[in-house]
């Protein structure tokens, strides 16, 4: 077996006979939904309808366990089928205590026949679960997979299971194998409904049947896998048998055989290749047939074991029932029960085989019974299990051992009582509510017997009656305020009228759910498990469980005839402490019987209402003495006279009660067990059924030991009323009031405060609040807690004992019990008695409040029982002092649910003072990886604050971590971390000075420097930028630099304004010289990295902005340093950067320094704002136009048109003009040969260029403006050489375009022999004739005002020249193609005016030369 566990800290009390001791039964009706069963209709062919005046059968239940329900490692362990007829109507359900089993309830309809009672049959093979029935027409076989085929291995994990009858709805109920007509001849008896079947060593079916004319026939189905012909045998007296074929009539005339050997009751015992039939019949004899050999083994007349049986002779037997029982060890037992007017005998046989295989009965016990009607009766090796209904159709249950017992004294079973008969409402409670509460309370009604009121009350209307429980209880409201509000006649009420209309129709509603629930509890049968002792009670709406009850409870709860009987040995080793406490229960007993209505709400009033239950003892002892009409305190005084030692007995009863335990349970299956066995013992006990059966038994120990400690309580007040030594004993009250009494009072408050739990509901969770709730529990690092997996799949409703049987404590309890097991986990047997008894033990333990554990409360805080959760700590807080910072923490975390912030930070507070001396909290501080990085007590806080962080409360993370600093002490690195967490969580709700406070006293400089870079940033995203410009900064002011610079060089340029910043940060400081710097860095930034308008218009400003903050400085201080490029600046998180083979490049460390004066930021803003004007005029060059040097910008200039704006930056960075001067003569050369659409474009760029005068004299042509425009800055813009000029001409010549006059003749002018030069370079031989011809006679005096020539050639004027080199290259042009004429003629007429020259020239030099002489 497996180990059983104390009850509590009792002793020898505790461990004493075990055996004889009463049991509770306990309801194992579902709360949920009713039981969904599925509808099957079975046609019988050849059933004929039932003829008016049929017999009709009374209901009947029944019940089987699978061979293997007892063993640990079983697939069908904790499994079983019950049965329930009525009708044509067969129920069948099966059950499982360790796994929900689907679509397990199914409902078949036998039509036109009606099923015997007792009429279902269940059989086990290897494969299969076979179930006979037997109806008053037909037999049928039923054939359903076993458990252990169902499932691929036996290892089950799963919570749910299908169950047998799933797959019902393909059986074929007509397979004329498995179903038959019961013959005509020899017919069914019509009288009788007793029936047996079974099956046989080959897989036949085989039914015995009273017969009609007497005695029994056997119906055989052949195997349901093997061909074979249905047979009838007949079993008769003369020990002959008949085979009667179906459809033959009988040859021979049978034996004259009258009825008084019709079995009123049969049952058969298989043994190898046969079977025994024994039936008790109406003649009052036991007869046993065997079927392989067709005769009559034996004959026993039950009337020779009955004392006085003359009236029973003379009448036919009635009511007479037979059970057998059979042990390998101990052979078959046979028990009878003799059913007689106003009394019954119970008589037990053992069967006896002599020899020649002749069988007789050793009578082993008979026993005597009072209650009229047997409804039914189990028989084991040892016991019997009687179950009658009583003159007053209460149902009574008792067993015995029929072997060894106390002058026939029987053990009861405390039944479950129906619910009160009337509701007792104060006038200050609401009838509806308090009805409501009484219908509702978990315990009191089934879902089935409100339903049924429901439907009743609402007379025919159609209403959904497949309601869970909530929907149930809204429908039953609804239903009663339209029945009251359509039987209102008059329009005004008074209050009290209103309330007594209320009260009538709640209670008419309340009374007809009291009828269904009394029809719905009528037994039908017991069940009883001879593998694991187990003992179910069938009724007719639902199934019950029998467990046993603890010592305690068996002697408050005896009745007196038994407390008279009761062993003492059972109870103690020492008689005189038996005796003792045998008394001390009588006392107890008187005071119980003699407690009011109103005495017993005043208790339970004081406990709730948390007051003294000491007081509320003292106040209900003075209304006893007060009201004592039949002297019971007399009573109970005489009987304290004879207890011996009262203070010693108190104290047992007491210790018998107290569950408190130093030891803490294990927590998890022992990880040496092999995995199979772990994950099979946890599916052990692990349905909603079981659950439901522990948590219902645990409430009903609490509500008796509740009344048990009230009763006591109050005798030790009446001990402290009397004083008498006599009976105390010397100097023991002082012991008894200052002991005694402070042990009992915490002892009911702890019995008060489970039975509370037992009855307060679970409430269902939302899926968003469970994972809200998880998050938060993952803050914590909880999540890995088994007490706080929270299962979303839970039914509902439940109580919150209930939720933490079946979600935590479960689990721990069976670990727990075969965590050390007496005897191989192979070899363990599952006695019900005895686990149900350890179950409960431990679980009491477990919800024990002044124990260490904290499961109960973690498991309704990791399941989202905040409001109970909260009542539950409101209960215990007074009164308990164990694990009170664990339950101020979880009550922090309601309050936190609820949206009481300030309450939870309270709580949170009272709880640190408790870390490390409480398992839950030392747990909750536990870090991950077991580094300890500070006092538990900073820790703690660090949970919680991480808590308050994630609901989303910062001012209480910030109130807690304020008180937090005050413990840290000298602990610097907790100073820093809740220092760190105060400047966030201002900072995140906005109160910058008092971040910028925080920050300021962080002692670690590294987490400083990050809050720092934190406030930065926030609040640029914020743009409360004054702020963080006004901020003193003290020893922090190069961090913020720093930060910022590496902010604004980190981030995208347009969308922070970090520059801006530090530029206002600076100047906020009057630091003009770091301002220039900044804003001339951002708009070198700005040009190269934005390429928009926008970009350029910022840099533009950018520039000025420095400009001005260098002349705020004294003129010798008005520089800055050349800002880097960007590749060089150091960011702060950059990758480094790498060259093509991976490795890292090492920055350039000899950059040379570049200073920038006034006058070079002043360039660059003229640069800016003449790229902003070229992006204004041509949006195509603004992705270039930003970090484009002025060479570049002058090239764009001219690409756009805007020539003025050329020559202007051409002329601030004292750069050539050529381009210009090369880009208007191209334009020009492209308008004179454009068409009219390239006249209006040149109008653009003509108007943005300013033309020194307009011509108004006649209408002017683009073009002309255009060649105007050239003419003009030739004129203005004059430079040595002439060089304009000539790239002017130079361009014109390379495109073939003719030179305008104007040129020509302005060229002439300054440079006539480059003119000719440039005609020569580009083979225009006519024009440098005709330049060359001109420029002689220009030379010679004719026309020399048009080249330039000031004086022209004479004796007296200055020397004159000619190019002659150009003019050689002329003539050798001119003379290389000799056959051309034209050329001929030209080189002649430069021959000739070389002549004409040479002539003068030599003229004016003999005058000159006269001239000279003459004067010297």
């Amino acid at each position: 077996m497996c180990p059983v566990g104390p009850r509590g800290c009792g002793g020898k009390m505790a461990t004493a006979g075990a055996m004889e001791r009463s049991f509770l039964e306990i309801s194992g009706a579902e709360r949920e939904r009713p039981r969904h069963f599925r509808e099957f209709t079975v046609y019988g062919v050849g059933t004929v309808n039932a003829v008016v005046g049929a017999v009709k059968y009374s209901e009947s239940a029944g019940g089987f366990y699978y061979l293997e329900s007892g063993k640990l490692f079983s697939v069908t362990r904790n499994r079983f089928i019950h049965w329930k007829t009525s009708g044509d109507t067969l129920e069948l359900v099966e059950e499982s205590l360790d796994v929900n089993l689907l679509n397990n309830a199914v409902h078949l309809k036998f039509q036109n026949c009606s099923i015997l009672p007792g009429g279902v049959h269940v059989s086990e093979t290897q494969n299969h679960v076979i179930i006979l029935i037997v109806t008053n027409q037909t037999v049928h076989r039923l054939l359903l997979p076993h458990p252990s085929r169902m499932y691929r291995s036996e290892l089950v994990t799963e919570s749910q299971m299908q169950s047998i009858f799933t797959d019902i709805g393909r059986v074929d109920f007509r397979d004329p194998c498995n179903y038959q007509l019961i013959p005509t001849v020899p017919g069914l008896s019509p009288n009788s409904s007793t029936s047996a079947a079974w099956l046989s060593s080959d897989g036949e079916a085989l039914f015995a049947l009273p017969s009609a004319s007497g005695g029994i026939f056997v119906l055989k189905l052949p195997p349901h896998d093997l061909p074979g012909m249905v047979s009838v045998v007949e079993l008769k007296q003369s020990s002959v048998m008949q085979r009667l074929l179906i459809g033959w009539m009988p040859t021979a005339i049978r034996g004259d055989q009258g009825p008084s050997d019709r079995p009123l009751s049969l049952a058969v015992h298989c043994v190898e290749h046969d079977a025994f039939i024994f039936a008790l019949c109406q003649d009052h004899k036991l007869r046993m047939w065997s079927f392989k050999d067709q005769m009559c083994l034996m004959v026993a007349d039950m009337l020779e074991y009955v004392p006085v049986n003359k009236d029973l002779r003379l009448a036919a037997g009635t009511g007479h029932k037979l059970r057998l029982a059979y042990s390998p060890s101990l052979g078959l037992y046979l028990g009878v029960y003799m059913h007689a007017p106003k009394h019954g005998q119970f008589c037990i046989f053992q069967l006896v085989t002599t020899e020649n295989n002749r069988y007789s009965l050793d009578h082993i016990s008979s026993l005597f019974t009072s209650q009229e009607t047997l409804v039914d009766f189990a028989l084991t090796s040892t016991d019997i299990w009687a179950l009658w209904h009583d003159a007053e159709n209460q149902t009574v249950v008792k067993y015995i051992n029929f072997e060894h017992n106390v002058a026939g004294q029987w053990n009861p079973v405390f039944m479950q009582p129906l619910p009160e008969e009337e509701v007792i409402i104060r006038d200050d409670q609401d009838p509806r509510e308090v009805y409501l509460q009484s219908l509702f309370m978990p315990g009191r009604f089934i879902n089935a017997a409100l339903c049924k009121a429901l439907q009743i009350f609402c007379r025919g209307t159609e209403r959904n009656l497949d309601l869970s429980w909530s929907e149930l209880k809204k429908e039953v409201t609804l239903a009663v305020e339209s029945e009251l509000q359509g039987n209102v006649t008059e329009y005004e009420f008074s209050q009290e009228e209103f309330r007594n209309l209320q009260q009538e129709f709640w209670c008419k509603f309340y009374a007809c759910c009291l009828q269904y629930q009394e029809a719905l509890s009528r037994p039908l049968a017991l069940l009883l498990n001879p593998h694991t002792s187990m003992v179910c009670l069938l009724k007719k709406g639902y199934l019950s469980f029998l467990v046993p009850s603890s010592l305690v409870d068996h002697l408050y709860l005896l009745p007196d005839e038994n407390l008279l009987t009761e062993d003492e040995t059972a109870i103690s080793d020492d008689v005189d402490v038996a005796r003792d406490v045998i008394c001390l229960i009588k006392c107890l007993r008187l005071i119980g019987e003699s407690i009011t209505m109103d005495m017993s709400v005043m208790m339970e009033m004081s406990c709730y209402n948390l007051q003294s239950p000491e007081k509320a003892a003292e106040q209900i002892l003075e209304d006893m003495i007060t009201i004592d009409i039949e002297n019971v305190m007399e009573d109970i005084c005489s009987k304290l006279q004879e207890i011996r030692n009262p203070i010693h007995a108190i104290g047992l009863l007491i210790r018998e009660m107290d569950y408190e335990t130093e030891v803490e349970m294990e927590k998890g299956f022992n990880p040496a067990q092999p995995l199979n066995i772990r994950m099979n013992l946890s599916q052990l006990y692990g349905s909603g059924t079981a659950g439901h059966i522990v948590c219902r038994g645990v409430c009903k120990i609490a509500s008796t030991r509740f009344l048990i400690c009230r009763d006591l309580l109050i005798l030790q007040q009446l001990l402290l009323r009397l004083g008498d030594t006599v009976i105390l004993g010397a100097g023991q009250l002082f012991q008894a009031q200052q002991d005694l009494l402070h042990r009992t009072a915490p002892l009911l408050l702890s019995y008060h405060l489970i039975k509370w739990g037992s009855q307060c509901l679970a409430t269902d969770v939302p899926v968003d609040t469970l994972e809200s709730n998880l998050q938060h529990l993952s803050v914590l690092e909880l999540t890995d807690s088994s007490a706080l997996m929270a299962n979303k799949f839970v039914s509902s409703p439940q109580t919150i004992v209930e939720l933490f049987f079946q979600e935590v404590a479960r689990k721990h309890i069976i670990a727990h019990l075969f965590s050390q097991p007496k005897a191989p986990l192979s070899h363990t047997g599952m006695n019900w008695p005895e686990m149900v008894t350890a179950i409960t033990n431990y679980f009491l333990q477990l919800l024990w409040p002044s124990n260490p554990s904290c499961l109960f409360l973690e498991c309704l805080m990791g399941n989202c029982q905040y409001v109970q959760l909260q009542d539950y700590i409101q209960l215990l807080h007074p009164w308990c002092q164990v694990n009170v910072g664990s339950c101020r923490f979880m009550l922090g975390r309601c309050y936190l649910v609820t949206g009481e912030g300030q309450k939870a930070l309270e709580c949170f507070c009272q709880a640190a003072s408790e870390v490390g001396k409480e398992e839950f909290l030392d747990r909750l501080i536990r870090s991950e990886d077991g580094e300890i990085v500070s006092t538990p007590r900073m820790q703690y806080y660090d949970k919680v604050l991480r808590l308050l962080d994630v609901v989303g409360l910062p001012e209480l993370v910030i109130q807690l971590a304020t008180s937090a600093i005050t413990e840290a002490g000298d602990d610097w690195k907790s100073q820093a971390t809740l220092r760190t967490c105060i400047f966030k969580h201002h900072l995140d709700m906005g109160h910058n000075s008092q971040a910028y406070e925080a920050l300021t006293q962080i002692p670690d400089s590294s987490r400083q420097l990050d809050c720092l870079r934190q406030l930065v940033v926030v609040l640029c995203e914020r743009s409360q930028l004054q702020d963080l410009v006004e901020f003193p900064y003290v020893n922090l002011h190069n961090e913020v630099v720093g930060i910022i610079e590496s902010r604004a060089r980190a981030v995208d340029l347009m969308t922070h304004n970090y520059y801006e910043l530090l530029y206002a940060f600076h100047i906020y400081r009057h630091n003009y010289r770091k301002a220039g710097t900044v804003m001339f860095e951002y708009g070198m930034r700005l040009g190269r990295e934005v390429r928009t308008l926008r970009g350029l218009e910022k840099q533009g400003n950018c520039y000025l902005a420095a400009i001005n903050c260098l002349r705020l400085i004294r003129p010798e201080y008005a520089w800055i340093v050349q800002p880097a490029a960007g590749a060089v600046y150091d960011r702060p998180g950059a990758s480094p950067k790498r060259n093509h083979d991976g490795e890292c490049t090492t920055a350039p460390t000899n950059r040379q320094i570049e200073i920038l004066e006034l006058e070079d930021l002043e360039k660059e803003c003229s640069l800016a704002r003449i790229r902003l004007t070229l992006a204004q005029q041509d949006s195509s060059a603004i992705a270039v136009a930003g970090s484009s040097s002025a060479e570049e910008m002058v090239t764009l200039l001219v690409q756009a048109g805007l020539f003025d704006t050329a020559i202007s930056l051409c002329q601030t960075f004292k750069l050539p003009l050529t381009p210009v001067f090369e880009g208007l003569a191209f334009r020009c050369i492209k308008l004179q040969f454009g068409g009219e659409a390239a006249q209006a474009e040149a109008w653009a760029w003509l108007a943005a260029n300013q033309l020194s005068s307009v011509i108004t004299t006649k209408e002017s042509s683009a073009t002309d403006e255009a060649w105007r425009l050239l003419s003009t800055y030739l004129e203005r813009y004059k430079v040595q050489n002439n060089l304009y000029h000539h790239c002017v001409i130079n361009k014109l010549l390379s495109h073939g375009v003719p030179l305008p006059n104007w040129l020509i003749n302005s060229y002439k002018k300054v440079d006539a022999a480059e003119l000719l030069r440039l005609y020569l370079n580009y083979d225009l031989l006519e024009e440098a004739v005709d330049l060359v011809s001109e420029y002689v006679d220009a030379v010679l005096g004719k026309g020399h005002q048009y080249f330039g020539i000031e004086f022209p050639l004479s004796a007296t004027a200055p020397m004159v020249w000619l190019p002659y080199s150009s003019i050689d290259q002329l003539l050798q042009a001119l003379g290389e193609n000799s056959a051309n004429s034209h050329n001929i003629a030209l080189s002649q007429k430069i021959l000739d005016k070389l002549e004409d020259y040479q002539q003068k020239v030599d003229k004016a030099t003999r005058d000159l030369l006269y001239r000279r002489n003459l004067w010297s």
